[in-house]
C-alpha cells in the first residue's frame, strides 16, 4: 500500500476511497444496519443521537417521527447491541485498520503491543418526515475560539495536518451529506468563514463528498464541516445508513483532550464489561484494553455544545 491515502488527508483534510466493501457486505451490513435503526427509532435500542440537537448529551426518548426522530444510532459494538458481530467484523476487518495504519503509522511502528485504540463505531441514518442540518463545525474546536486560539489549538490537535485519530464515514446506501471545506484542516476560519450564518449553504471552495455504497472518507475532525441530511417517510425504507466511526493512536497528542472527545459519547459505561469481549483475535482486545485505559468518562465534560 502506498502514501496515497495520506498524502490526500494531509493535503485537502479528507481522502475517499472508492469500493471499501464488497457488494455481498453492503447487502448484508446494510441488512443488520437497517434492523439497528429500527430498534434505535422505536425506543427498543437506547443509544441513539436526536433531532434537532447536534451534540452530546442526547435525550433518553427517541422524538416523534413528525419531529424528525433520530439521526444517529450509537454504540454499534456494544455487548447488547443487535448484529454487534457483523459490526465489529468490519471495524476491526484489514480493510478498513489498514487503511487507518496508513493513516496514523506510515513508518509501519506499531511500538509496544497494539498502537491502536478502539474508540467509537456509530450509524448516521435519516431523519424522518423532515431535513435536518449540522451547523458548520471543527469537531472539538469551539466556533467561539479567537483566530490565535484557533490557530494554537490546530497546531496541538493536528500538526502538519496529522492526528492522533482516524476518523470515517463508510456507506451503505448512496449519500451525499457530507459538506467539507477542503484544506481548513490546517488554517484559521477566514473572515467569510468566521462571519457566516451557521448553516450558510454555500462557503467558498465547499465540497460535498458524494459517496456510492461501499465507499468510505476519512477525515480530519477538525477540517470546517457540516451535515446535510435528507429527511425519509416515516416507516418508509432507510435511505441512509452510514456506519461513523473512529480509531485512535495510543499516548498520541493530548490524551486528555482525545479522552473527552471519546468518552462525553458514553463508551465508558461498557467497554470494561466483562461481555464486551469480542472474540475475534488478539488484536481487537488490545485496542479494547487501550481504550478501557483510558477511564470511565465520569467527569470529563463535553466537547461541543449544541
Amino acid at each position: 500500500m502506498t502514501n496515497k491515502y495520506l498524502s490526500s488527508l494531509q493535503r485537502d483534510g479528507y481522502v475517499l476511497i472508492p469500493s471499501l466493501l464488497a457488494p455481498t457486505e453492503i447487502t448484508n451490513l446494510r441488512n443488520t444496519a437497517s434492523r439497528a435503526a429500527t430498534l434505535a427509532r422505536t425506543g427498543s435500542w437506547p443509544h441513539f443521537r436526536t433531532v434537532p440537537k447536534q451534540f452530546p448529551p442526547w435525550p433518553k426518548d427517541p422524538p416523534p417521527a413528525e419531529e424528525g426522530g433520530i439521526w444517529g444510532v450509537q454504540h454499534l459494538l456494544h455487548p447488547e447491541v443487535e448484529g454487534r458481530s457483523e459490526f465489529a467484523g468490519v471495524y476491526f476487518s484489514e480493510k478498513v485498520l489498514g487503511i487507518v495504519e496508513e493513516l496514523l503509522l506510515p513508518d509501519g511502528d506499531k511500538g509496544e503491543g497494539e498502537a491502536l485504540v478502539m474508540e467509537l463505531f456509530n450509524m448516521l441514518v435519516a431523519p424522518e418526515t423532515r431535513d435536518f442540518e449540522l451547523r458548520w463545525h471543527r469537531d472539538d474546536i469551539p466556533e467561539t475560539a479567537s483566530a490565535e486560539e484557533e490557530e494554537r489549538l490546530l497546531q496541538a490537535k493536528s500538526p502538519q495536518g496529522r492526528q492522533s485519530h482516524a476518523q470515517y464515514n463508510l456507506a451503505l446506501c448512496p449519500d451525499a451529506s457530507l459538506v467539507v471545506v477542503p484544506g481548513s484542516h490546517r488554517r484559521v476560519r477566514t473572515e467569510t468563514e468566521r462571519n457566516a450564518a451557521p448553516y450558510e449553504p454555500s462557503l467558498p471552495g465547499q465540497k460535498v463528498v458524494e459517496m456510492q455504497p461501499g465507499d468510505a472518507v476519512f477525515y480530519n475532525s477538525n477540517i470546517l464541516h457540516r451535515g446535510v441530511y435528507k429527511g425519509k417517510p416515516a416507516g418508509g425504507a432507510e435511505t441512509r445508513l452510514t456506519l461513523h466511526g473512529s480509531v485512535g493512536l495510543k499516548a498520541a497528542g493530548d490524551q486528555k483532550v482525545r479522552a473527552t472527545a471519546v468518552l462525553q459519547h458514553g463508551v465508558g459505561a461498557w467497554v470494561h464489561r466483562q461481555d464486551a469481549a469480542f472474540g475475534v483475535g488478539e488484536r481487537a482486545e488490545w485496542m479494547r484494553a487501550n481504550l478501557v485505559a483510558m477511564g470511565t468518562g465520569e467527569g470529563v465534560g463535553y466537547s461541543l455544545q449544541g
